[in-house]
């Protein structure tokens, strides 16, 4: 992914002061609040700690982190693709409340935890098993700086109307902001599956 890809989608923001409309202030704010939930998490942890597995086939902190990154990093073009092509479609300033789809809704339900369902990440975003705690945080933060600015860039555009093809399969379609939802939910989920890594008595 290269920096002029993720630079594509500022170009046409309606304007950087422009207050965020009330559902894309509700995303960054659940991302920050995963962010300090992230930071609180690894705080005080070495690499032996960071890495350690509770069992065969469980996830260490490290790989769920790891995941979150990897995941986030590839949705991150599908985000941009979509949000040039809908200000081109449509630049007047809309503020929403938007009406999202079904589909859409249980899905984000699913992935919210405790995970009710699981499902098994493609190997395009399985983690590596061993990983660098300063190394897997500061790339965390740097996707947190990143989805941030997609929200900026996001800001009047109708958020339902908007679709976003997911990296994974073309069949799954979500809107733009059911896709920024995802982001969110999807870290609760493995935020959830570290602490309960973190919880466990051998820890």
């Amino acid at each position: 992914m290269t920096i002029m890809m993720q630079r594509e989608a500022t170009e046409d923001t309606i304007s950087p002061d422009e207050p965020l409309v009330a559902e894309l202030q509700s995303y960054k704010e659940q991302l920050e609040a995963n962010q300090r939930d992230a930071q609180d998490l690894v705080a005080g942890l070495d690499d032996k700690q960071f890495n350690w597995r509770p069992a065969a086939g469980r996830w260490s902190i490290a790989e769920c982190l790891a995941h979150i990154n990897v995941a986030g990093q590839m949705y991150l073009p599908a985000i941009d693709r979509t949000i040039k092509g809908a200000r081109a479609a449509n630049p007047a300033f809309e503020a929403g409340p938007f009406r999202h789809g079904v589909f859409g809704k249980l899905f984000l339900r699913a992935t919210e935890p405790p995970a009710k369902i699981k499902v098994k990440a493609p190997k395009l975003i399985a983690p590596l098993p061993e990983h660098l705690l300063a190394v897997v945080m500061p790339a965390y933060m740097s996707l947190h700086h990143q989805l941030e600015r997609r929200l900026s860039d996001a800001n009047g555009l109708n958020l339902a109307r908007a679709k976003v093809v997911s990296p994974f399969s073309r069949l799954l379609k979500l809107s733009l902001g059911q896709a920024f939802a995802l982001a969110a939910a999807h870290e609760r989920r493995h935020l959830w599956q570290a602490r309960q890594v973190k919880n466990e008595s051998e820890f």
